[in-house]
């Protein structure tokens, strides 16, 4: 069987792990042929493609990035996108699609399977918002590095009696926020799913102050928003998926926590930081696992699926359960953290 194979939206640790997990059982064991698309989807409508040998992942393990290379791509945005991925696929004589990607590329992966193309999803996002797995590869890895900044901020914000706000990825549901900012012992958490009050922030930093702390940590994901009435926020253009570029949070809720409280306010904001470099070693051991299931089900004739972690066990499910509904935090593990807060 001749399998073709792409890495969509943004990048991310553990892409690498995938792709030399998929060929090197596809190629070693099972005796398929692998093609990598360059860009995403744009590259399979493009018929931009690349072997993908034994030679050609040897060292992937513990490299950022994707040697594919992505893009935000969407096929249905053009009348012809989908049926331009069609003619590739049977030109390029590919028999089935692993598909490693978000909401996005999965989504794209699961409208083209209910239009007769072979797929198996791969799920990944730094976000960790997709249904039906516990986790995503990549995000543990985003975390560590949220974690390790949070951390060196903190002497800093000490030193110079400061306010730091720091802005983390995360644009409808808040997991790096949360898991860093209660990894990182922040002491305010602003994530998508609650709006926040910028007057109740305030009151919670000038209490923190007033007990004797001289510094404050909030840590904040970029698609956090205000309660209504409350603050307005600029927008930024949309993308193919008809998301708007987030990103500007932070510098907004510095400038107000200065004005408001009176202490001197800092923020970094860590933004594509968060995706880049070598990923951990549970990302790499979670991404090899998600790799050797997805060939394994393409091998297997079991398409219209996506791979997913379910406690410590690797499995299938529908792509359509993939994608159906987006994953936000726990409230539970919310109110964990908010113990902590102020």
């Amino acid at each position: 069987m001749r399998i073709g194979m792409l890495t969509g939206g943004g990048d991310c640790p553990g892409l690498n792990a995938v792709i030399r997990a998929v060929v090197r059982k596809g190629t070693g064991q099972l005796d398929h042929d692998i093609v990598g698309y360059r860009h995403g989807w744009r590259g399979i409508m493009e018929g931009e493609s690349v072997p993908l040998t034994l030679d050609s992942v040897r060292g992937l393990l513990p490299r950022g990035g994707t040697i594919l290379g992505t893009s935000r791509t969407n096929p249905y945005t053009s009348d012809d996108g989908p049926a331009q991925v069609k003619r590739t696929l049977e030109r390029d004589g590919v028999d089935a699609v692993i598909a490693i990607g978000g909401e996005d590329t999965l989504g794209v992966a699961h409208r083209l399977s209910g239009q007769g193309v072979q797929v198996v999803g791969v799920p990944k996002t730094i976000d960790n918002d997709l249904s039906a797995t516990d986790f995503t590869f990549g995000f543990h890895t985003a975390v560590q590095i949220a974690t390790d900044a949070i951390d060196r901020l903190h002497t800093t914000a000490e030193s110079h009696d400061r306010v730091m706000v720091v802005e983390v990825m995360g644009r409808h549901a808040g997991w790096i926020a949360t898991y860093s900012g209660l990894a990182g012992g922040a002491d305010l958490i602003l994530v998508p799913e609650t709006p926040f009050d910028i007057d109740e922030i305030c009151a919670r930093i000038t209490h923190r102050h007033e007990r004797g702390a001289n510094f404050s940590i909030v840590v904040v994901a970029e698609g956090a928003t205000p309660a209504a009435g409350t603050l307005e926020l600029q927008t930024g253009a949309v993308d193919d998926f008809g998301h708007v570029r987030l990103g500007g949070i932070g510098s907004r809720l510095q400038t107000e926590i200065e004005l408001r409280t009176g202490y001197e306010a800092r923020m970094t904001q860590l933004g594509h930081v968060l995706r880049g470099g070598s990923p951990t070693a549970y990302d790499r051991v979670i991404a090899t696992r998600f790799g050797i299931e997805a060939i394994d089900a393409a091998d297997a004739h079991d398409f219209g699926v996506m791979v997913a972690l379910r406690g410590t066990d690797v499995i299938r499910v529908p792509l359509e359960e993939g994608v159906a509904v987006l994953k936000t935090v726990d409230q539970r593990l919310f109110d964990t953290a908010a113990v902590f807060f102020g």
